[in-house]
């Protein structure tokens, strides 16, 4: 296990504490964290410090539930580093390199945890009522 991006110790007591269920609840990380990450890069596109602290809240804790710590850190960097914006009423350019970062961390610590939790974790073709595919992509984002 990738020592930079799971702490071993969180993730095997998530295991446990999850029991059968870790499997639909890292099912839940992976869509949310899709979800997530598009919502922080469109709002770092929009430049609204606001939009940016709900799904970097989100996705810090359930990395975290699962024993990311590196994903979660820099979730809550944005996060906080969001929020002391709204507050202060500046933009969030200081957080784009972090934002830059979050796709693929998220991606890394995704692959990692679906890797040691066996095939089962496997996202699986969508043949379900209403499904879209979801667009990985950065769309400009890049790091300065």
């Amino acid at each position: 296990m990738d020592a930079e991006l799971i702490d071993r110790q969180d993730y095997e007591r998530a295991r446990l504490q999850l029991g059968a269920s870790f499997q639909r609840i890292l099912g839940y990380f992976r869509e949310d964290g899709i979800r997530s990450v598009a919502a922080v890069e469109q709002a770092m596109r929009d430049r609204n410090a606001a939009s940016l602290v709900i799904p970097a809240h989100t996705l810090k804790g359930e990395s975290r539930q699962l024993g990311s710590r590196a994903l979660g850190d820099l979730a809550e960097r944005i996060e906080m580093g969001a929020r002391q914006c709204v507050e202060h009423r500046t933009g969030p350019e200081e957080l784009i390199g972090d934002v830059a970062d979050l796709r693929a961390c998220f991606e890394r610590t995704l692959a990692e945890l679906e890797y040691h939790a066996g095939p089962a974790a496997l996202p699986r073709a969508s043949t379900g009522f209403g499904r879209k595919t979801l667009a990985l992509s950065l769309n400009g984002l890049t790091r300065s």
